[in-house]
């Protein structure tokens, strides 16, 4: 259900499963790990999507829910399942971003919060609905959900179950940029101005952005990576460059 599109230095890793409104089967959480890595490795940019101006990720899919009832290993199975697909797609050492047109609802927008960044359309609905099915949201998402809005507009998400649209979603700071043209074309710019530089330093700069989201100040391996920065061939090179560059 996942598409990847390798095209230079971005992947562009599209859900594909309309007849389901792009919701994640039990098994699809281990394809979207594993073909998100298969793109942090071949790519220097990925930019995550549902179908074209349509449905981003309807959530988990909820016809696999009635495996779960009597099965408590099938429940711990699906948990685990979830998390590690999220979170190597969270730990990819490249820049990520989330293109949000259309629904994205329930574990779609844990799909959407892991990545480094999330740009929406002013159609896009978001919703996080566990408490409509008398279920509850995986505590790591609820984090990144407080970090990215606050404990307050986690609480009007979580407890009403409601749905709010692009701009709303862009205000409380669930989404960085609303797109109020084409959001496609708006994610194309951004990810062509990352590709263009240097990948190192891009890789260097997401861990330091991760480091300081858990609170770490000083780390020994962060002020080597950036020691080693500093005296590299690339940064040399870009360095002439930008001091021979037309004035």
């Amino acid at each position: 259900m996942f598409d990847l599109q390798i095209d230079g230095p971005i992947a562009r890793l599209a859900l594909q499963r309309p007849e389901a409104r792009n919701a994640i089967p039990l098994a699809g959480w281990a394809e979207l790990g594993a073909t998100a890595q298969k793109a942090g490795a071949e790519a220097r940019i990925l930019i995550l999507s549902g179908m074209p101006g349509g449905v981003f990720c309807a959530g988990a899919d909820i016809a696999d829910f009635d495996g779960f009832r009597d099965d408590p290993a099938a429940r711990s199975g699906f948990r685990e399942a979830i998390r590690q697909g999220l979170d190597a797609l969270r730990d990819l050492p490249i820049p990520t971003i989330a293109l949000v047109e259309g629904a994205c609802y329930g574990a779609g927008v844990a799909v959407a919060m892991a990545c480094a960044m999330r740009v929406a359309a002013r159609s896009a609905r978001f919703a996080i609905t566990p408490a409509k099915l008398g279920i509850s949201y995986p505590q790591e998402d609820v984090h990144r959900l407080v970090a990215l809005t606050g404990p307050g507009q986690a609480a009007r998400l979580l407890f009403s179950a409601g749905s709010i649209d692009g701009a709303e979603a862009h205000r409380i700071g669930l989404v960085e940029i609303l797109a109020d043209g084409n959001a496609a074309l708006a994610v194309e710019d951004l990810a062509l101005a990352m590709a263009a530089n240097d990948a190192a330093s891009l890789a260097t700069l997401k861990r330091s952005i991760r480091l300081a989201s858990a609170g770490i100040v000083r780390d020994d391996d962060q002020d080597h990576l950036f020691e080693e920065l500093l005296g590299s061939s690339a940064s040399a090179d870009r360095l002439r460059a930008y001091r021979n560059r037309p004035r």
